[in-house]
C-alpha cells in the first residue's frame, strides 16, 4: 500500500509537472521575440524579414524585434545566438554561410553550427545574378569573359563580406576564366552595390532584390542567374549552364531561421507552422518572387537534413579554392 501511495504521487507530480511545461508551451510566446540578423541593413536577409514581420507579429501576437550583429561574415550574431538561452526568444535569421560554410573558413569560430543551433525553416531560396559594371565594354557573360581574360589581373569582384557565397562563387568564376580578378570585400551588400555602380569593382553576385532598381536604370548589367531555370524577371538573362559554366561554381543562396540548441521541440514546431503559414501566403508567394526569391517555408526536419548535406558540398568547395578567413 505504501509503495503504491508513493507510486501515486509520484505520478500525480509527473503529471502536474507536464500539465505547468505543456501551458507553458501553449502560452508561447508571451513577449517579444529577438531576431538577430548578423548583417547590415538593406541586404537580404533585412528585405525578407521585414516583408513577413508583420503577418508573423499578428499569428505569434507578439512583437518581433530584429536586432543587427554584424562582423565577421555573420559569425558574431551567430554566436550570440548559440549562447542565448533556449528558450525560443532569442533567434537566428541566417544565411547558408552561418550554417553550412563558416566553420569550415574560420578555424577559430567558436562553435560548431551544426551542434549549436535548432533548425526551425528555410525561408526562401534565393538564386544569385552575376552582374557587372554597365563601364564595362560588354553586353553578355561571353564578351565579359572575353574581356576579363584579356585584362586578367586588372579587373575587381566586390562581395558582401570575405568568405559568403558571393565571395566563394566569384572566385571559382575567376578561376575558371583566368581572370585573376582582385576580391575586394565590403561590409553587407549595400556598399558593394554602390561600388559597383561606381566601376570601384567589375563585378558582383546578388540577390535580385537588391540590385533590380540599379538593373532598371542600366547602372549595372546582369549576365548569368545563377539558377537551374531562367528568371522570369530577367527572361534574356541565361543560366549557368547555358552561359558554359559548369556546376558547382556558380551557387545561390538561402535563408534560415533556427534557435539556440536545446529549445522545446514544442516551441521549434509552433515557429515552423507560423513561418509556413505566411510564405504560403499569396500576397507574401507574389511578393517574393517579384524580387527574385523563391518561398519554401521548410519543417525542421527538412532543414535539418539541407544543413548535413550542403555541409559535406561546401567542405569540398573550401578544400578546392583554400580560402581561409582569420
Amino acid at each position: 500500500m505504501i509503495r503504491f501511495i508513493a507510486k501515486l504521487r509520484t505520478g500525480i507530480c509527473i503529471g502536474v509537472t507536464s500539465l505547468f511545461a505543456l501551458s507553458a508551451h501553449a502560452a508561447y510566446p508571451e513577449k517579444p521575440i529577438r531576431i538577430i540578423l548578423p548583417y547590415p541593413p538593406g541586404g537580404g536577409g533585412d528585405l525578407l524579414i521585414r516583408a513577413i514581420q508583420p503577418m508573423l507579429e499578428k499569428r505569434l501576437g507578439q512583437s518581433i524585434l530584429v536586432d543587427y550583429k554584424t562582423g565577421a561574415a555573420g559569425n558574431i550574431g551567430a554566436q550570440e545566438v548559440a549562447n542565448a538561452p533556449p528558450d525560443g526568444y532569442t533567434l537566428l535569421l541566417g544565411a547558408t554561410n552561418n550554417f553550412v560554410i563558416n566553420q569550415y573558413l574560420f578555424p577559430k569560430m567558436g562553435f560548431d553550427p551544426v551542434t549549436a543551433f535548432a533548425p526551425v525553416t528555410v525561408l526562401i531560396d534565393q538564386p544569385y545574378v552575376v552582374v557587372i559594371s554597365s563601364q564595362v565594354p560588354a553586353q553578355t557573360f561571353s564578351e565579359f569573359a572575353a574581356y576579363a581574360k584579356a585584362n586578367a589581373g586588372k579587373l575587381n569582384f566586390a562581395s558582401p563580406g570575405a568568405g559568403t557565397v558571393p565571395h566563394m562563387s566569384a572566385l571559382m568564376l575567376s578561376d575558371m576564366l583566368g581572370a585573376k580578378m582582385v576580391h575586394v570585400p565590403y561590409r553587407g551588400s549595400q556598399p558593394a552595390v554602390m561600388a559597383l555602380v561606381g566601376n570601384e569593382v567589375q563585378l558582383f553576385i546578388a540577390s535580385y532584390g537588391i540590385i533590380a532598381g540599379h538593373i532598371a536604370d542600366g547602372k549595372m548589367r546582369p549576365v548569368i542567374v545563377a539558377a537551374d531555370k531562367r528568371l522570369p524577371l530577367l527572361p534574356a538573362v541565361p543560366t549557368a549552364a547555358e552561359g558554359g559554366i559548369p556546376p558547382g561554381i556558380l551557387l545561390g543562396n538561402w535563408w534560415g531561421l533556427a534557435a539556440p540548441m536545446g529549445t522545446d521541440r514544442a516551441i521549434v514546431q509552433r515557429l515552423a507552422r507560423e513561418v509556413k503559414a505566411v510564405m504560403d501566403d499569396p500576397e507574401i508567394q507574389k511578393k517574393f518572387m517579384s524580387q527574385g526569391s523563391v518561398p519554401v517555408g521548410s519543417t525542421p526536419e527538412e532543414f535539418s537534413s539541407r544543413i548535413q548535406a550542403e555541409s559535406s558540398q561546401w567542405k569540398k568547395i573550401v578544400e578546392r579554392t583554400g580560402v581561409k578567413v582569420e
